[in-house]
């Protein structure tokens, strides 16, 4: 079952963050951005397929100057709209995009401001608090996304102070081992656990470190769904398979999208998600998290609970909000 649309509206990006390869600036600059008319009628296809989940990202998404039109279309489609942000351009979109993200995520990657900065090599951390403020003015309640790593993990008390104070719920998205990042050692992911616990505006999915404990996807035994659960789309209007991360085949869409899920070529690519060669340890959040979207594994089950705690947290922030 078809859930979710990862759709990369850009590979451009105003960062050069040191844990992301869009920061080659040279490699992803010449690609044009995703068309606005394309966009619309792949989405409106995909809404008819099922499709209820689209994640309009990038590089920075905000950077393609229809960002704030796609996001109202794909809500019209019924659709739940999540974007990630370093805000650097939030201002510019922010009463445009109002109403139409359901998960809107501000990048934060220290409570230090020096430290921030030199992550991303550019001067956003008081952009993340302004934006903050402008989201908050007009009734948004962004999350704070804090992308964790072995050299960052011990500011998570901090981080949760800067969400308690804006009462937000911080996201804890634990760095997966690609890219050359190293994957989060033993101490790392025992702390976090521990700190997590218990507390309220604060999520993480557990699943995530349970399959890093276990060493990752298992290509004997795969979790992954990257194929049947989700589609990823280029700003070339391309689909990419198995999934952008590991990106084997690009194929055009030149016909219904409907009619290329049936082709052989997909087929082939969905009997065998999680299993090529590559796949194995594979720990990349973005298609775990539909992978573990029903009760077919351990994970999904462990998986539940935190979306449960994460669901709860955002409720009780709606209802501040009215």
């Amino acid at each position: 079952m078809l859930l979710l649309c990862n759709y990369y509206v850009t590979y451009r990006c105003n960062a050069y963050c040191e844990f992301c390869h869009f920061a080659d600036h040279a490699r992803f600059n010449s690609v044009p951005e995703a068309n606005l008319d394309d966009f619309k009628k792949n989405i409106t296809e995909l809404s008819k397929l099922g499709v209820r989940f689209i994640d309009l990202t990038g590089g920075e998404p905000l950077l393609n100057k229809n960002i704030a039109e796609m996001a109202s279309f794909a809500r019209k489609c019924k659709m739940q709209t999540s974007i990630t942000t370093n805000t650097l351009l939030y201002p510019k979109f922010a009463d445009r995009l109002a109403g139409n993200v359901n998960l809107l995520h501000f990048s934060l990657d220290s409570p230090d401001e020096e430290e921030h900065n030199r992550i991303r090599k550019v001067n956003c951390f008081k952009s993340v608090f302004n934006s903050i403020e402008i989201a908050k003015s007009l009734g948004e309640f962004p999350d704070i996304l804090f992308t964790v790593t072995n050299d960052s993990y011990k500011k998570l008390p901090e981080m949760y102070d800067i969400a308690l104070k804006y009462d937000l719920v911080l996201i804890v998205n634990p760095v997966f081992s690609y890219f050359g990042n190293p994957g989060l050692s033993n101490e790392a992911m025992d702390y976090i656990e521990s700190f997590i616990s218990g507390k309220k505006l604060i999520y993480m999915n557990d699943a995530f470190i349970s399959l890093r404990r276990r060493g990752g996807n298992d290509i004997s035994k795969p979790s992954c769904k990257a194929v049947s659960r989700v589609i990823v789309i280029s700003p070339n209007n391309e689909i990419i398979l198995p999934c952008y991360h590991f990106a084997d085949k690009t194929i055009a869409i030149d016909r219904s999208i409907k009619e290329l899920r049936k082709s052989k070529e997909i087929q082939d690519f969905m009997k065998m998600e999680g299993r090529f060669t590559y796949c194995q340890g594979c720990t990349v959040n973005c298609y775990f998290e539909p992978s573990f979207a029903f009760p077919t594994n351990i994970y999904s089950f462990i998986s539940l609970t935190s979306k449960i705690k994460y669901s709860f947290h955002k409720l009780v922030l709606q209802k501040i909000k009215k």
